[in-house]
């Protein structure tokens, strides 16, 4: 699991006082971002430097309970499920002991100059494999 921790902005706050829904997805980038911190050169480097990207193709959302400004979120990273060219980022996030909200991030790992979908690099595996998270029993 990777963790990381921010604090709630003012400009992260609607009129009703909480979170805008869609600054999940902001800080589930952020997230994924140092997700790739443990990958030689991190994100920057897989974007600027090597040409991989990693566009999103499917984003689901559970909202448990309202985020207010100031309030301190720690999000849990893992992974839900790997392939070769994709990978589904699960974030947990957290206010205190509670649990806020559930998102899962579908990824497909593209070579940024072609603009098509490719196999997965071998470092990015292993980072993807050291928290991939097994699947429930059904």
């Amino acid at each position: 699991m990777v963790v990381l921790e921010r604090a709630v902005k003012f400009e992260e706050v609607d009129a009703a006082g909480i979170v805008f829904f869609a600054r999940f997805a902001v800080w589930g980038h952020e997230a994924m971002e140092r997700f790739f911190d443990q990958v030689e050169g991190g994100y920057v480097d897989l974007i600027t430097q090597r040409h991989i990207g990693f566009p999103a193709v499917r984003f689901e959302s559970e909202f448990l309970a309202p985020v207010r400004y100031g309030d301190v979120l720690r999000i849990d990273t893992t992974v839900g499920h790997l392939g070769n060219r994709s990978a589904t980022f699960v974030y947990a996030m957290h206010k205190g002991d509670a649990l806020v909200a559930k998102l899962q991030h579908t990824v497909v790992v593209t070579d940024l100059t072609q603009m098509r979908s490719t196999e997965m690099p071998d470092d990015v595996r292993v980072a993807f494999e050291k928290h991939l998270v097994a699947a429930p029993e059904a």
